[in-house]
């Protein structure tokens, strides 16, 4: 895996991070098509606001200007660049 890339799983609350790609596994192959049509697309802004209950399912996560709550196997399947301290503060 890339440096500083990691899964939608792995980001702390709130941090930000740019999608890099997403990656299914061969048993859910609509998932690309689904996470792409609802922004996750490569370079868009992302971060987890807000975890469930009972061991984080699902998380709620947005997108550019979306917000949309995620299973954490979808979430598994978003790969993001972590965003460095002043770009974050950039944005």
């Amino acid at each position: 895996m890339l440096e500083g890339v990691c899964t939608l799983l792995n980001l702390a609350l709130h941090e930000k991070a740019r999608v890099s790609h997403v990656l299914v596994s061969g048993q859910t192959p609509e998932w690309a098509a689904w996470l792409a049509e609802i922004g996750f697309l490569p370079g868009e802004s992302t971060q987890v606001v807000a975890l469930g209950p009972f061991g984080g399912d699902p998380l709620v996560v947005r997108i550019a200007d979306s917000t949309f709550a995620l299973r954490r196997a979808e979430a598994a399947c978003v790969y993001v660049e972590r965003l460095p301290l002043q770009q974050e503060a950039a944005e």
